[in-house]
């Protein structure tokens, strides 16, 4: 069974390869959404979280978009769990 957890996130802005976003509530147990797929609302793939940095209690996320996709960073995110 697949899950999806919602990201509770802020957007900052892009680097010349990654979005970067920093996490507004973090959990220790969200560590295993590296590597996770990321989607819309709709379901809709966006991407995928590619490292999770900075300090323990609230860290930053980058994020790979996939190149063809508009998205609006400030609308609800979710990664795919297993």
């Amino acid at each position: 069974m697949q899950k999806f957890i919602k990201l509770n996130l802020f957007y900052l802005g892009e680097s010349k390869k990654h979005h970067i976003f920093r996490v507004k509530k973090w959990d220790i147990n969200l560590e295993k959404i590296s590597n996770k797929a990321v989607f819309t609302e709709q379901f809709e793939e966006i991407g995928f979280i590619k490292e999770i940095f900075g300090p323990v209690t609230l860290p930053f996320i980058s994020m790979k978009i996939i190149s063809k996709i508009d998205f609006n960073p400030n609308d609800n995110l979710y990664a795919k769990m297993r």
